[in-house]
C-alpha cells in the first residue's frame, strides 16, 4: 500500500456521464494489478470526508487511468479536476483477479461502469483467448477502449442485443467448452448475483469483483463485510474486492 501525491495528466468526458482520469503515479503504477483499486481523496479540504474507491482501469508506463461515472458529490468533484492538479491516492488496495489458473479462454462480463477493471485485465492476459460481454443501459453508457472481442447488450437495444448481459452470455456460451473457460465479472449487485448463479449451476470457474463503499480501503473501519458460504464474513476491501463465486453469498 502506497500513499502518493499524483499529478493529473488529463481528465476527459468520454460519454455523457462517464469520465476518464489519467494521473502520473510512478510508485502505485508499478504495483497495481487488474481487479485492485485505489482510494482517492477527491478534494483538497475535508469535504467530502471519506475517500472514494475506484478500480484501476489501465496502467500505461507510469500513468494510471480511472474510469468513473458521476453519481454524487465526490465523483462530481473529481470530474472537475484540471491538468496539473494534485490528487492524494492510496493504492494499490485489495486482491485482484487470479489469471494463473488452468483455463484457455477468459470470459469477461461487464455491467455498466463495472467495465472499469477489464482493460487492464485484458492487457494482463497475453496467453489467453478473451471474449468480452458488455451490458449497459444504452449506447451512451458504453466505453470499450482496450477491450477485445466484444459482444454488446443494452436495455433499450441501441447497440447489440436488447436485454441484459446475462442473457447475452447464455446465448453465446453454448459454443464454448465450459471446462476450458473462466468467467470474470464486475458490475451492479443484481448482475453479479445472476452471474454467480449461472456459473455455479454450470460448474464454471468464476471470479466476481464487488462494488462497495470502502471508507478506509484496508480493513480498519470494518465497513464493507460480505457473508461467506461457511457462515463467516470477509471484508470486500481487504479480502476482495475479487472473490471466487463459490465463496460468497450475494
Amino acid at each position: 500500500m502506497i500513499i502518493e501525491k499524483c499529478i493529473v495528466q488529463s481528465i476527459e468526458k468520454v460519454k455523457s456521464n462517464i469520465f476518464l482520469l489519467k494521473v502520473l503515479s510512478p510508485n502505485i503504477s508499478t504495483k497495481g494489478k487488474a481487479g485492485q483499486f485505489c482510494n482517492i481523496k477527491v478534494s483538497e479540504n475535508d469535504f467530502p470526508l471519506l475517500r472514494r474507491p475506484f478500480s484501476i482501469h489501465y496502467i500505461e508506463n507510469e500513468s494510471i487511468y480511472f474510469l468513473f461515472d458521476v453519481h454524487g458529490e465526490g465523483t462530481n468533484l473529481l470530474s472537475q479536476k484540471k491538468i496539473g492538479d494534485i490528487v492524494d491516492i492510496i493504492g494499490p488496495l485489495g486482491n485482484g483477479f487470479n489469471i494463473n489458473e488452468d483455463f484457455e479462454t477468459a470470459v469477461l462480463v461487464a455491467g455498466g461502469i463495472g467495465v472499469a477493471p477489464f482493460p487492464l485485465l485484458t492487457k494482463s492476459m497475453v496467453n489467453k483467448s478473451i471474449i468480452t460481454f458488455y451490458g449497459a443501459r444504452n449506447s451512451e453508457y458504453i466505453y470499450d477502449k482496450n477491450l477485445l472481442n466484444i459482444n454488446y447488450s443494452t436495455d433499450d437495444g441501441s447497440i447489440g442485443l436488447k436485454g441484459n448481459v446475462i442473457d447475452l452470455l447464455k446465448i453465446n456460451l453454448k459454443n464454448l467448452d465450459k471446462q476450458k473457460i473462466k468467467i470474470f465479472g464486475c458490475g451492479p449487485s443484481p448482475m453479479l448475483k445472476a452471474l454467480q448463479i449461472f456459473a455455479n449451476e454450470n460448474n464454471i470457474k468464476c471470479e466476481l469483483a464487488l462494488e462497495s463503499v470502502m471508507a478506509c480501503g484496508f480493513g480498519i473501519c470494518q465497513g464493507c463485510p460480505i457473508e461467506t458460504v461457511d457462515n463467516n464474513y470477509k471484508l470486500i476491501c481487504k479480502d476482495g474486492p475479487v472473490f471466487d463465486a463459490k465463496e460468497i453469498i450475494l
